[in-house]
This record gives structure tokens, C-alpha cells and sequence, in this order.
């Protein structure tokens, strides 16, 4: 794949960023792409390694090497079709995928893998700048109807297979745009949302039939929905955050990480807020607690809307800089990752616990830290134990909770359906067929595997898909 002698004639080269100081203004997207001779030269970079374990890498087990040869060549119109084979929205993906792929790249032992996700997005942005990305209607009409419930990236994928395979397709979103996450939580300067506005054009040109502001539970009854379709897909995503309760957590001040990028992505689009307490960190000393993406997107909001400063708190210790390869690879590392937010200017503390938040006035104006350690128990488990004389304070004006979400929301829907929950609260269904509990209900994507990748929604949706088909029609040709 590639040329023979890529990967020891060209360097690795990702994408550009546009300088901090720039960016922080705005809330577009700041990357700067590579020019058509650079990227054939990465897609040259990728080496007739004989086992690709980008493959299993990849969650949706993209055939990187066959469109890595495919643009170093200059054919991208046949780089989109093998792509879009696999991955129903790559420039989701090819922007906000952490690239397990790359990790799994061979060329990756010598810390020089092939720029799979740098690839990848370029060839979806330029299908779109040309013109080749169609609706794909299917030939037949089954005369089956499937609701779709949730319109986050595992239910897209969902509705968009099952359209394709000639059902009669309703996906049911909760808020006024679909999207889920992609739209309400990843910041903008991430992905701009007029990607997924497009996306919902093709959905509904292919057939799908797209109900916003509809409320299943509420706006339509279980017994509404069960009568009216043939199969009904869950996938309303993980969105019961996990919460941090120490004294003053009552205090203003202290918000859930997705109340806070939900309003400003709204903001961006224009989109009304509602009745709801307005969470801005202008002029503010805003604390993240919580190490991981969400909150990364948090710091980088909080620059953009004009905080003073901004510390992110993480509670496990401060991963490697490098990893062992010859105990990891293949697989997902742990090791320290710095996202462009980062870059912007926060300051980043590990193996930190908060204690309490301190009020003035009943508003939050700092917070008792303490540092931790990690010993392993006599049962094996690892044991958070408080260091000694480590207590201190920090200023806080502001705190973001973005801890994770522990399951989905149980009340309403998934108590009016009556589907069983496995022991961490996640909708019960399996990876083979994905049903539920309940005869012709079945479950993707978050709600039923827990917070995850977009990548490995996409997943779910696809597989769900053709889960549905074969339940409906007795086979499918969707592929897994």
C-alpha cells in the first residue's frame, strides 16, 4: 500500500493550527489543512505492513490502508466511496476521533504512525467541496416503519442505514436540532455544526423523516410508538453526569460541564436559551474538575469567553509522557495527551481531590483541595488515600463538573418503555443482535454500552442497523 519507500522517504505531518492568540477570539474551527502534494505524501507514508492493525484499531474498521494508497495516487472520488463504505459521517470523525487508528499504526512502534485522521478528513472535505457526496436511495421499499429515538451520532448512523435499506424511517430528537453531543456539547472551534446540517439535508433527501422538539414520553406514549412502528431503535445516549458531592455544592457557581458548552454552542447558533440560569466565565477564575475531553472543551470555552484564568484538576496521577510501546502497542495507551485548549494557557494539576467549595455570600469563591495518592488494596484494587498536610486552597469563581456521565436518564422514556437496565444503568442489549428486553425495541450507541467514542456510536448505529433489517425482513445486506 502507499509506496514501497514512503514511510522512510517522508516525514509524518498533521495538520496546522492557527497560533492561541488568534484563535481564542472566535468559535470556529482553526485547523489548517495540508496541501494536495503534502497529503498524497502521508497516504505514501503508509507501509505494506501485512497485518494493518488500524483495522481493529479503528472501531468502525475503516479500510485505512486501501484509501491511504487511493490518495497518495490522487484519486480521491475512490477514496470517499471505500471510506464511506465503513463510516457514515467521516468528518465527524476526522475531527474529533482521538485516532485509536494511529495508535495502532504499525509505523507507530518508532512513534511515527501514518496521519490517518489528517487523511481521513481530508478526503471527506474535499467529496463534499466536489460534489460527490449524494443521497443513496435505496431500490426497494420494504413497507416497514422504524422510530429512531435520539438523534446523536448513533441514531444518525441508525436511521440513515435503515433508510437505505428501504424502510419507512422516523428519528426522534428531544431538542431543536439533531446532533446530540456533536451539536450541544463539542464546541464549535471543534466542529462547526453546519456539518451536521448538512448531513440532515442528505438524511431527509434519502428518505429519513426528521421529528425535533419531540419528547418520546411525553409528546408521544409508549403505546403510541409501539403501535405505530415496526421497531423502534434507542439511542438517546449516556447523559446522567456524575456529580461531586463534598459541602457547598449547592453554591452558585458550581454547574454540570454540559449546562455550560450546551448554552454557548446555543449562543453560537443563535439558538434560544431558554429559561435558564446563564453560565458565562467572563472576567472569572474557572475551575475544571474532570481530566478528560469535556473537560478540555470547558477550557477552551472558558478562553473564548474571557475568563481570567482557567485550572483543570484531574483526580488519577499524571500519566507518562511516553508510553512502553512493547507493553501497549497495539492497543490505546495511557499516556499524557494535550489537546489545542491546553495549549491555550491552563494549568494542569493531577492527582488532586476536592474537599469543599468555599462561598461568599452564597456564591463559590474557591475550594479545598488535597492531594492523593494511589496504593493498591489487599483485594487488588487500587485505594485513593488523602497525603497528609497537603490540604489547600484554590480560587474558584466559577466550577465545571465534567466527570463523566454515569448512564442515561431513566426517568420518563426508559421507565414508560419498561426495558431491563444492566448493573451500571445502561440499557440492556447484547452486541450480536442489540435487543432489549422488550419484543422489537433494541438499543445503540451510549444508552447502551455507556459514554464512549463518536466513532464508536457510529458504530453501534451501523450494526444496530443491520440488527433491525435482519429482525424485519428475515436477512439484510447492511454490513456490521
Amino acid at each position: 500500500m502507499g509506496k514501497a519507500t514512503g514511510f522512510m522517504e517522508f516525514e509524518p505531518r498533521e495538520r496546522g493550527y492557527r497560533p492561541p492568540e488568534e484563535r481564542v477570539k472566535h468559535y470556529n474551527e482553526f485547523v489548517v489543512p495540508l496541501s494536495e502534494k503534502q497529503l498524497s505524501r502521508q497516504g505514501a507514508r503508509c507501509m505494506d505492513c501485512g497485518i494493518p492493525y488500524c483495522h481493529s484499531g479503528c472501531p468502525v474498521n475503516n479500510i485505512i490502508p486501501d484509501w491511504n494508497d487511493l490518495v497518495f495516487r490522487g484519486k480521491h472520488r475512490e477514496a470517499i466511496e471505500v471510506l464511506h463504505s465503513t463510516n457514515n459521517f467521516p468528518e465527524f470523525t476526522g475531527r474529533i476521533c482521538p485516532a485509536p487508528c494511529q495508535e495502532a499504526c504499525t509505523l507507530n512502534i518508532e512513534d511515527q504512525p501514518v496521519t490517518i485522521k489528517t487523511i481521513e478528513c481530508a478526503i471527506i472535505d474535499k467529496a463534499w467541496e466536489q460534489g460527490w457526496v449524494k443521497p443513496q436511495l435505496p431500490e426497494h421499499k420494504s413497507g416497514k416503519k422504524v422510530a429512531v429515538i435520539g438523534a446523536g451520532p448513533a441514531g444518525m448512523a441508525a436511521a440513515q442505514q435503515l433508510a437505505r435499506a428501504g424502510h419507512d424511517v422516523t428519528l426522534f430528537e428531544k431538542n431543536a436540532k439533531i446532533g446530540g453531543l456533536l451539536r450541544y456539547g463539542i464546541p464549535d472551534f471543534k466542529m462547526e455544526k453546519h456539518l451536521i446540517d448538512r448531513r440532515h439535508v442528505q438524511m431527509e433527501q434519502e428518505g429519513v423523516t426528521i421529528r425535533t422538539n419531540t419528547h418520546i414520553g411525553v409528546d408521544i406514549t409508549k403505546d403510541e410508538l409501539m403501535k405505530e412502528f415496526d421497531a423502534i431503535v434507542l439511542s438517546g445516549g449516556s447523559e446522567a453526569p456524575r456529580d461531586l458531592p463534598v459541602p457547598g455544592r449547592e453554591h452558585d457557581g458550581v454547574h454540570f460541564a454540559m449546562d455550560f458548552l450546551t448554552q454557548q454552542n446555543r449562543r453560537v447558533s443563535g439558538e434560544d436559551l431558554g429559561d435558564v440560569e446563564e453560565i458565562s466565565a467572563k472576567d472569572k477564575n474557572v475551575v475544571v474538575i474532570g481530566g478528560g475531553d469535556t473537560g478540555s472543551d470547558c477550557v477552551g470555552t472558558s478562553f473564548r469567553q474571557g475568563a481570567t484564568s482557567v485550572t483543570q484538576l484531574e483526580i488519577m496521577p499524571e500519566p507518562p509522557e511516553k508510553e512502553n510501546k512493547a507493553l501497549t502497542w497495539p492497543d490505546w495507551p495511557m499516556k499524557m495527551r494535550t489537546s489545542t485548549s491546553h495549549d491555550e494557557g491552563a494549568v494542569r494539576d493531577f492527582a488532586i481531590t476536592t474537599k469543599n467549595f468555599i462561598d461568599a455570600k452564597g456564591a463559590v469563591n474557591g475550594m479545598q483541595t488535597v492531594r492523593v495518592d494511589w496504593e493498591k488494596g489487599e483485594d487488588g484494587r487500587m485505594n485513593m488515600v488523602e497525603v497528609e498536610g497537603s490540604a489547600e486552597n484554590l480560587q474558584a469563581d466559577l466550577v465545571l463538573l465534567a466527570m463523566g456521565f454515569v448512564h442515561p436518564t431513566h426517568e420518563g422514556m426508559l421507565e414508560n418503555l419498561s426495558v431491563d437496565l444492566d448493573e451500571r444503568g445502561n440499557v440492556k442489549a447484547d452486541t450480536e443482535d442489540y435487543k432489549t428486553s422488550v419484543d422489537k425495541i433494541f438499543a445503540a450507541g451510549d444508552m447502551r454500552r455507556g459514554q464512549s467514542l463518536v466513532v464508536w456510536a457510529i458504530r453501534e448505529g451501523r450494526q444496530c442497523a443491520r440488527a433491525v433489517d435482519e429482525f424485519l425482513m428475515g436477512s439484510t445486506e447492511l454490513p456490521r
